[in-house]
């Protein structure tokens, strides 16, 4: 009996891996991006990061999915940290919150990971892709 060296299996394991999401459909990404963006007052020793976001999901079959918003977060008396939290858009206008102690500031903020969606139909990745 022959056997395969285990360099060949990772190697076509790779490629197949590789190749599902062609096999799965073809896959675009929402438009996600900032309008506003405020604290609120401090209430019970925390204040409330809260945004407003336009999401364009034309290119979508899927009006909803996950994605993850990244902070870097700055404290009086500790290191900066960065984080990220997971939360789910919906197609249009929506609202994310964020709760913050009261000695935090957002020193910074963006886009992180946009789970890809399937396409609408009639619609074409690349096209979608050049506005990214």
């Amino acid at each position: 009996m022959y056997r395969l060296p285990q360099c060949i299996l990772l190697a076509v394991s790779l490629a197949s891996f590789g190749a599902s999401p062609a096999v799965g459909g073809q896959i675009c990404k929402p438009q996600l991006s900032f309008k506003e963006v405020r604290f609120s007052e401090i209430r019970d020793m925390r204040r409330i990061w809260t945004a407003d976001l336009n999401v364009d999901a034309a290119s979508c079959a899927a009006t909803t999915g996950r994605f993850f918003l990244r902070f870097l977060r700055a404290k009086e008396d500790a290191p900066d940290l960065e984080f990220a939290e997971q939360l789910s858009w919906h197609a249009g206008q929506m609202q994310v919150s964020i709760e913050f102690w009261q000695d935090e500031a957002v020193q910074d903020y963006w886009l992180g990971y946009v789970d890809p969606c399937a396409c609408r139909d009639g619609i074409t990745p690349s096209l979608v892709n050049s506005k990214q």
